[in-house]
Formats: structure tokens, C-alpha cells, sequence
């Protein structure tokens, strides 16, 4: 009765107070400052906030890593925040946006901005499923952060129904026009894996974290509607994503990733959580740096005369290429091998010269100067493989859980002391990330649990190829 008759006054009361969060006013004010009290700073992020993605589980357990995203935007001047969420407990198809009043929690009534809803719902045809927003959660959880972050700004609340990519893409073109020149916050209210064992999440969520990095809409939205166990609010995600590159480049910041374990939760039935920022402008966005097969060859040959040539004759050779793509900074490390067991391996983590001059050097003294192994002799050459491993800048860990084995090389570094593992060294050896992390500490000299106690953590993409 009370849903009923809220409906019919167009003021949605709140339904989850007392279960999801706080009934007290008090205490939920006091549980959110709580939260971002908890945030350590950070950086400013340079560029537009065009849009946050945030869990929407129980405070106790998403409150925290909600706040990493909602800590960004207290006091913006955003005037409404479009809060997108995925329907839990009713089937439809669609959108519904909850066109006038508001959502009333203890901290008050969040006005809804009537005339954006009313914009939103012209130009993407969707209507307001009055069913939708009854009983619905992921919206609801998200208001009284919004209060608190942006205690002035009204909102535009948008549940989603079936995914469907022609859904995603017609929200993303909405709010795309209806919220030109106007100062709004898209909210996409999502959590990701739900019920696998702790290590399986955690690698499911590495994964698809590295989706939203690489802002994969498209993809994102297909294995939403394969079924796939990645996110429940993927196509909230997908949408946010859409609409925030649609006037040039965009970029994701991962700010924080969790699970319900840590909260205290079953171990073997986990939920993960993740906030982000997408944002638009401020920083250049690199181009990826890929090779051609021809262009492999042509290092690997490179990196084969350059230690032919040393061995025999004592000389280092001049880089033949021509081509702009080796002219680049780049790290590299160049890896021999004698019958398959490794034979030398050493290069530079940093892009300090060209990529071919780096691959010669690195060719050279992975043959005589790698201080495990006798310098090769002439007698060896002809049987020596070569392995070349292009990498990218290295970018500081913060959750070491989004490691990803077969993708990531690390480097652990504490006290001076560093070591280094290429992404192919725990596939080859059968490790799993907490292993990876534990030789990358023995590497660098280090016990292997200095990545639990202070050691810093690196890791870096490559481009591996070979003979």
C-alpha cells in the first residue's frame, strides 16, 4: 500500500531503507561521511566526468568502493545526475524513465528533473514502466550518495530492461542530444561477477574491468546478451560508455575494485564490485602500438645479426631499418633460448631509445653479459632461438586481483630493489597470480609476500613474438 499510494502522490518512497542502507537519517549521513573519509587522495582527474560506474549491492558491502567514484564529483556543478540501473524483478523491454516527483530517502526527496525525463523519453521512444522502478534497487541505492555528493542537483532515474544492443544504443544517442549544453552526471549502477569462488571472480573481474578500460561497448553488450556472468548492470555500462566518447576520445579510470569477501562474505560465493570514472578530454589518448608479421621478422632477424655479429667479430652493428614504426621509444627485452631452456635474457623495462637500437642492445647483452649464464660462444649460434617482447609503459597496481595471468608482466619494487617478470614467465611455469606475485618478489630479492606489505607494484603489457 505504501508503493501504491507513493506512486500515485509521484513520490517513489524509499523501499530498501533498513536493508540495503541505513532508515536513520543520522546514520546514514554518518555511514556515507564515513565512506569518503576512508577515500585516499588522489590525483585530479584532468578532463570532463562524463559519467561514474558504481556498484549497487548492500553499503556493507559496495559502500566503500562506491564512494572511490562519488568522492570525484562532490560539489561539481552538475545540475541533474541521469542514475542508470538494470531491472532485477521485472521483465521488459527497453527503458523506463520516471518522468516527474521524486525518490525520497531518510536524507530527504530528490527532485526529478521533469524536463530532461520528458526530453530523454521524446528522442529514445521509451516510456515509463511504472513496474520497473516499484521494487527496483540498483537506481534507489545510488540517491542518497547523489544527495550528499551533489545535495542541489535533481535526477533523472532510468531502469533498464532485457539487454539488447539497439536499447543500449538508443539511450546513448538520448542522452547524447537531450543533455547537450547542460550540466549533467550519467550514473551507471552496476556490480560484476555474482557467485563464483573468490579466485574466479576475481579473474572474471580482471577481465572485464580490462573491457571497461578499453571502453568495449560492443562487447560488453554481447556477452550481456549471451548470458555471460560478467556484470548485472553491464548494459547501464554499455550505454555510459556510448554516450561519454560520443563527441571524441574517452578514457575509463578504475578507482577501485572489490569484492564481498573482504566485507566478510562466503568465500565461495562472491561479489565483485568496481568503480570508474569515464571521462572525456584532458589527456591525449596514445594510439596502440601494434607490428605486422614483416615487422616482426624484421626485429627478430635484427636482433640475430646484431648477436651473430658481436659473437664473432667483437662489433655492434648499425640499425638497416628504415622503417618510422622501430624509430619509436619503446622497452623491450630480447630472450635466447639453446633447445628450449633459456639461454640469456635482458632488456629495458623504460622507453629509452628506439625500438630497434633497444632491440640490439638488448640482443647483445642478453648473449654475453646475463650474469646467470656463460657468455655464447661462436659454436652456439647457429642453435639459439630468439624472443622478442615489446613492452608498454608500466602502470602502477593498485588491486593486484586484476592481475591478469598470460597478459600482465610485473615488476615489484621496494627499497631499491627491483624485479621483473615478462607475461609470459607464469604461463610457462604453470603459476597462478599469487605465485606470479611471489617470484616477481624473489626476483627483485625480495620475501614473497612483499607485494601483501608495502612493495610496489608494476605491471606492463607486451608484444611477444619469435622465431
Amino acid at each position: 500500500m505504501l508503493v501504491c499510494a507513493a506512486f500515485g502522490q509521484e513520490v517513489r518512497e524509499a523501499v530498501w531503507a533498513g536493508q540495503f542502507y541505513d532508515r536513520d537519517a543520522g546514520q546514514l549521513a554518518a555511514r556515507i561521511d564515513q565512506f569518503f573519509r576512508s577515500v585516499p587522495p588522489r590525483p585530479e582527474i584532468r578532463g570532463e566526468i562524463k559519467a561514474l560506474i558504481v556498484p549497487h549491492a548492500s553499503y556493507v558491502y559496495s559502500g566503500q568502493t562506491a564512494a572511490y567514484a562519488y568522492s570525484l564529483v562532490k560539489g561539481k556543478p552538475y545540475d541533474t545526475v541521469v542514475i542508470i540501473g538494470p531491472s532485477h524483478r521485472f521483465g521488459f523491454k527497453g527503458c523506463s524513465i520516471y518522468p516527474k516527483g521524486g525518490f525520497r530517502t531518510p536524507l530527504g526527496t530528490a527532485a526529478v528533473d521533469e524536463a530532461l525525463a520528458a526530453e530523454l523519453m521524446k528522442r529514445s521512444g521509451f516510456k515509463f514502466v511504472p513496474e520497473a522502478h516499484e521494487e527496483e534497487h540498483s537506481v534507489e541505492v545510488q540517491v542518497p550518495f547523489v544527495q550528499t555528493v551533489l545535495p542541489g542537483a535533481k535526477i533523472v532515474p532510468v531502469v533498464m530492461g532485457h539487454p539488447e544492443t539497439r536499447t543500449v544504443k538508443a539511450l546513448a544517442s538520448a542522452l547524447d542530444s537531450a543533455c547537450a549544453g547542460k550540466k549533467v552526471l550519467v550514473v551507471a549502477s552496476t556490480d560484476m561477477s555474482h557467485f563464483l569462488a573468490k579466485d574466479k571472480a576475481n579473474a572474471a573481474d580482471a577481465k572485464t574491468i580490462e573491457l571497461i578500460k578499453a571502453l568495449k561497448a560492443d562487447e560488453i553488450e554481447g556477452k550481456m546478451e549471451a548470458g555471460e556472468n560478467i556484470l548485472c548492470g553491464g548494459s547501464p555500462v554499455a550505454a555510459a560508455i556510448l554516450y561519454a566518447g560520443k563527441h571524441g576520445p574517452a578514457r575509463a579510470e578504475v578507482l577501485k575494485y572489490a569484492d564481498s569477501a573482504e566485507a566478510g562474505g562466503d568465500v565461495s560465493r562472491v561479489v565483485g564490485y568496481v568503480s570508474a570514472a569515464l571521462v572525456a578530454g584532458g589527456e591525449t589518448v596514445a594510439p596502440s602500438f601494434e607490428l605486422t608479421g614483416s615487422e616482426k621478422k624484421e626485429l627478430l632477424a635484427l636482433a640475430r645479426s646484431a648477436v651473430e655479429t658481436y659473437v664473432r667479430e667483437n662489433r655492434v652493428i648499425e640499425s638497416p631499418a628504415t622503417n618510422p614504426e622501430f624509430a619509436t621509444n619503446k622497452g623491450a627485452f630480447v630472450t635466447l633460448k639453446e633447445r628450449g631452456r633459456l639461454r640469456g635474457c635482458i632488456g629495458y623495462i623504460e622507453p629509452v631509445a628506439p625500438l630497434d637500437v633497444t632491440i640490439i642492445q638488448a640482443a647483445i647483452y642478453a648473449a654475453v653479459r646475463d650474469a646467470r649464464f656463460e657468455p655464447v660462444s661462436a659454436a652456439e649460434l647457429n642453435g639459439l632461438e630468439y624472443e622478442i617482447s615489446v613492452l608498454t609503459p608500466l602502470e602502477e597496481v593498485a588491486f593486484p586481483s586484476l592481475i591478469l595471468v598470460g597478459k600482465h608482466g610485473l615488476v615489484i619494487e621496494r627499497n631499491g630493489r627491483k624485479g621483473l617478470l615478462l607475461p609470459q614467465v607464469p604461463v610457462e611455469n604453470g603459476w597462478d597470480r599469487e605465485e606470479f606475485l611471489a617470484q616477481a618478489c624473489l626476483k627483485a630479492g625480495l620475501p614473497p609476500d612483499a607485494w601483501k606489505k608495502g612493495a610496489k607494484i608494476y605491471s606492463f603489457e607486451a608484444i611477444v613474438f619469435k622465431e
